[in-house]
């Protein structure tokens, strides 16, 4: 069983991984982390996730013996949390999106020291998509008659950054195998022709919608759209879990999804 740490415990997602994380057997919840100054510090974890007192109070000490830390926070959290488990050696699970370009230097630095699973999603539906959209795009790149790529993306009206960084994460992939060299976010007026070289992105925040990305390959005569959508936040929480114990042990590096699901 292993030790395993929430950072950012008492946000939407942390919630559920106290309550999901609590209930794998498979691991046991060493601690339910937020930031100093947090007005939940000291109160049942459990309680706030709806699940009843399980007796792991919201706190803001990091433990040596923690096995790993899942980090699903903020930017700022995101920050914290890496230099503490650099700190204490303590590997670390890194879902936040929306990083800055100095906060994402700070965890690829930190790569060096400790092992860190790093990844803009942690569904294992999404995971897959990305292999199913590299293999498209290597397939297409090549059209003669050209492809336009689109990604649409939803997400709840909280959300803070746009686009996801899952939606970035596909724009990446599509970039490097078909060699786009300009971004359009959403457009208005008259913006004339589509350039051949452009990639399409297109943020939605509606509702509650836990998320969902669709890549349309657009071609004459033909389109392809791969799209793959989250019922509810449970597929989040269950892959940064499946991560934090993949994780325990190994050696300082950077690590991704593809290497815990074996993809």
């Amino acid at each position: 069983m292993k030790n395993i740490a929430i950072n950012g415990a008492n946000g939407r997602m942390g919630r559920r991984l106290v309550a999901l994380g609590h209930a794998d057997e498979r691991m046991n919840l060493a601690a339910a982390l937020e930031y100093t100054g947090c007005e939940a510090l000291g109160t049942d974890s459990g309680t706030a996730a709806g699940i009843g007192e399980i007796g792991v109070p919201f706190t803001d000490d990091y433990k040596p013996d923690f096995d790993a830390v899942i980090d699903f926070s903020t930017p700022a959290g995101c920050e914290s949390a890496v230099k503490q488990c650099v700190e204490k050696s303590i590997p670390l699970v890194v879902a936040t999106t929306g990083l800055t370009e100095s906060q994402i230097q700070l965890v690829e630095d930190a790569t060096k020291s400790i092992p860190i699973v790093w990844a803009p999603n942690m569904s294992m539906a999404v995971n897959l998509t990305m292999k199913l959209v590299e293999a498209a795009a290597t397939s297409l790149k090549n059209v003669a008659t050209g492809v336009d790529v689109e990604i649409l993306e939803r997400h709840h009206r909280y959300k803070e950054d746009s686009p996801s960084g899952t939606a970035l994460k596909f724009g990446a992939i599509v970039k490097e195998a078909m060699g786009q060299t300009s971004e359009a976010h959403g457009r208005e007026g008259m913006v004339g022709t589509r350039p051949a070289s452009e990639l399409g992105y297109h943020a939605i925040r509606v509702g509650d919608n836990p998320g969902e990305h669709t890549i349309i390959f657009g071609m004459l005569g033909e389109t392809i759209e791969l799209r793959v959508a989250a019922s509810n936040r449970d597929c989040y929480a269950l892959g940064a879990i499946e991560a934090a114990i993949w994780l325990a042990g190994k050696p300082a590096g950077k690590y991704n999804m593809y290497d815990v699901l074996g993809l």
